[in-house]
């Protein structure tokens, strides 16, 4: 290992140490508690190395699971094509876009296999990081939260303050519920970077979605994406606590949220075209952190992401009266 070979692009993204308190919840979405974690990936004489400080906070068999009693660190053969995994504690892989990063690994420790997503957002100054919790194809349970990162945590008190009240904050935020705008109709409007199969950047969408209520579960929505991609599909969405669906014309699918995460999976009707996507609600004020990645044939196509925010309409869903 030469002590001269540069970090990636990726690695140089996430410099400093980053705290969070992501939520963990059963693989039917019922909250069981939290895992302090402050964590860093280090670059030091031409080697990657990333360690975790963890300590949970949870209820129920999957507490006993995840606490190991030990911290983690492991090595990573780092690049922008693949970082690698080394083990002891994750073996396995992540595909690096730009700020995002998917990852697919295995946890001896805990017999669990993740896809792990974790989005830089400079403009919102966080990391918003989820894992899904699998053995074998069957999930298990989910971890996900939203991250700050320190350059000076050990030695400068308001960064300490800053950090716990942040983790406060996420303890109240973590369990809260994905909602769409439940009585307003409005627009969603955003820009996505665009990603190919070669973790290329090819450009930016521009994405609007047209949201109007029809009642307190269904709404229709129309998305109209510019740019790389140019399409256009309406569908109506359902949600019955935290199980959603999408029943056309255009798209149909369903999905899951865990907390402020959902997780979904959209075909497009007449076409071997799919949307798998995790949004992450991260305001009342609905600004979601989408990642939306589509398939053709069953094949990576694009990986796109960015950040949608709500431009309320008119109010659909107002009183009722009977004169």
């Amino acid at each position: 290992m030469t002590a001269d070979k540069k970090p990636s692009n990726w690695q140089q993204s996430i410099d400093g140490e980053w705290h969070g308190r992501p939520s963990l919840f059963e693989a039917d979405g019922t909250h069981v508690g939290y895992n302090k974690v402050t964590r860093a990936s280090e670059h030091i004489d031409g080697r990657t190395n990333y360690w975790m400080d963890t300590k949970f906070d949870a209820t129920g068999p999957l507490n006993d699971r995840f606490e190991l009693g030990s911290n983690f660190d492991f090595g990573v053969i780092d690049s922008d094509q693949d970082r690698i995994y080394t083990g002891p504690d994750f073996i396995g892989s992540g595909r690096p876009f730009g700020l995002l990063v998917d990852s697919n690994y295995f946890s001896p420790g805990w017999n669990v296999n993740l896809r792990t997503m974790n989005h830089v957002v400079p403009d919102l100054g966080m990391q918003v990081y989820s894992s899904q919790l699998f053995e074998g194809d069957t999930l298990i349970g989910v971890f996900n939260g939203l991250y700050v990162v320190t350059h000076d945590m050990a030695t400068n008190p308001d960064t300490q303050t800053k950090v716990d009240k942040f983790l406060e904050q996420e303890t109240l935020d973590g369990k809260r519920p994905y909602n769409l705008p439940v009585k307003h109709a409005g627009v969603l409007r955003g820009e996505f970077e665009v990603y190919n199969a070669e973790q290329e950047l090819i450009g930016h969408n521009q994405v609007t979605i047209h949201h109007k209520p029809i009642n307190l579960l269904h709404s229709e929505q129309t998305i109209e994406i510019e740019g790389v991609i140019n399409r256009r599909w309406t569908t109506m969405r359902t949600r019955n606590g935290n199980h959603h669906q999408y029943h056309g014309p255009h798209m149909f699918g369903n999905g899951m949220s865990y907390g402020r995460y959902l997780y979904s999976i959209r075909h497009v009707y007449g076409e071997a075209f799919k949307l798998w996507s995790r949004e992450t609600q991260i305001d009342e004020n609905h600004t979601y952190v989408c990642a939306w990645q589509f398939q053709e044939s069953h094949k990576e196509k694009y990986m796109t992401f960015g950040v949608l925010r709500w431009e309320q309409g008119d109010l659909i869903l107002g009183a009722n009266y009977i004169d």
